[in-house]
């Protein structure tokens, strides 16, 4: 089957040597995704804001491999404090409540930069349709 690789250009990805999200077939997963854009942080201090950046990242990614937010069916949210949750929620509920994926969402977790509030990754299966 062939492998579909999709960046951003993400100092990260370069500095790790990862894909934000690769495509096989009908499955696209989406790499733990952050607020950063253009190497810089958004929305530091602001979890809802970077919830927001990030799932539009995603949505980016899945875009640019053949899928939609639509095909997710799993996705997992890291916070680095789970106090942040009632903020989280109701975005994740209004970006995604409609397709209603199962859901991963652990809390008090150290990411790569302290300013980095939340993380997501997500995998996706496309219709073969």
């Amino acid at each position: 089957m062939p492998r579909a690789n999709i960046s951003t250009g993400s100092v990260y990805e370069q500095k790790v040597g990862y894909s934000r999200a690769v495509r096989i077939g009908q499955h696209v997963a989406v790499a733990g995704t952050t607020s950063m854009k253009d190497g810089l942080q958004v929305g530091e201090d602001d979890p809802a804001e970077q919830t927001r950046v990030i799932l539009d990242t995603i949505a980016w990614a899945l875009n640019e491999a053949g899928a939609s937010v639509d095909d997710i069916i799993r996705y997992r949210v890291y916070l680095a404090d789970v106090t942040h949750w009632p903020v989280v929620a109701p975005i994740l509920h209004e970006r995604l409540g409609h397709i209603r994926p199962t859901n991963t969402l652990i809390g008090g977790v150290t990411l790569v930069d302290p300013k980095m509030l939340v993380e997501i990754e997500a995998d996706a299966i496309v219709d073969a349709d």
